[in-house]
């Protein structure tokens, strides 16, 4: 008989068979729920009336997942490792079924999600204030030196060193919404958050709006980006916004498509300002529809390029020509 040891994940109920005979018979694991024994027994030198304990698993007196995981990191192992495992075979067996899309949003919705407070805003109204972020990398916020950056350009760029003109602000890919929040501070007068996914939405987008006292001057588009873009007239509704952001998850967005669908979007007006970050080893353009690109810095392995009006960039190169006659 041989044994193999993993972690208790649920109760064992025991039936003991005296005659060996009848061991391939009634040998039954449930594969589902891994158990603290897996026991594989042969019948070869196995004297007759010996006792072989086999395990079984009682439908409905299952340990919960916190319990599971709990288990698995006091006997040292990845709480995560078992049920990646379990998810995938779910959605292995329910592609099989026709069902591959269901359960995958099942399974994502089943994995439990926390926040903590790491961001804050930079400037105006509401700084220093903390913001929820999402522990984790499936949303990852602008960092706040990149975020500090574009609103420095951006208020020297449009001629209000102190302030952003009163306009409005559309804030792609926001998660946390960190961005247009700190537009809202700093002096737009809207802001329009466009995130699809639902628990951002509910347990850190909408919560960093109340708290910053900013959700009457916020609109939330729970929608794809490219959707939003695509019907930009009934979503949006007022003609081109002031200022747009554009902080997508790196590894999902071809940047080509993404820029081309923005610039031939109604979203986008001749004094328009977009900022976009963007990874190392990307070709950005030094154009966006009617728009120049009026400045590129690099942070790290994260660039940020700053696409506005031509009068824009026409205003930094004076700028800079009379601080070299000063």
């Amino acid at each position: 008989m041989a044994v193999s040891c993993s972690l208790i994940l649920s109760p064992l109920h025991f039936n003991f068979i005296a005659n060996n005979k009848d061991i391939n018979k009634n040998h039954s694991f449930l594969s589902a729920n891994p158990l603290i024994f897996n026991i594989s027994s042969k019948p070869t030198n196995i004297n007759k009336g010996s006792s072989v304990v086999l395990c079984s698993y009682k439908s409905g007196s299952g340990l919960t997942a916190e319990e599971k995981r709990v288990l698995r990191e006091r006997y040292g192992f990845d709480p995560n490792e078992y049920i990646s495992e379990a998810k995938n075979e779910r959605i292995k067996e329910g592609k099989k079924q026709g069902k591959g899309k269901e359960l995958v949003a099942e399974e994502e919705a089943r994995v439990h999600r926390t926040t903590h407070k790491l961001l804050q805003v930079l400037g105006g109204k509401a700084k220093r204030k903390k913001l929820l972020s999402p522990k984790g990398m499936d949303v990852r916020p602008m960092m706040e030196v990149v975020k500090g950056a574009a609103f420095d350009i951006l208020q020297a760029a449009d001629g209000c060193p102190a302030s952003l003109r009163p306009g409005r602000w559309l804030d792609l890919y926001s998660g946390t919404g960190s961005v247009g929040i700190e537009a809202i501070s700093r002096g737009c007068s809207e802001a329009h958050f466009v995130e699809m996914d639902p628990w951002v939405v509910s347990n850190v987008l909408q919560p960093n709006l109340e708290w910053t006292g900013f959700l009457d001057a916020s609109v939330i588009h729970p929608v794809r980006v490219e959707t939003f873009l695509e019907q930009a007239d009934r979503f949006s509704g007022n003609g081109p916004f002031d200022y747009i952001s554009v902080t997508p998850p790196y590894t999902q967005v071809d940047y080509g498509m993404l820029m081309s669908q923005i610039s031939k979007s109604p979203i986008v007006g001749e004094n328009t300002f977009i900022v976009v970050e963007y990874p190392l080893r990307t070709d950005m353009l030094d154009s966006c529809g009617c728009l120049v690109k009026i400045k590129d810095r690099r942070f790290g392995r994260t660039h940020l390029a700053i696409y506005g009006p031509k009068w824009a960039q026409k205003k930094r190169k004076s700028d800079k020509t009379l601080q070299n006659t000063t």
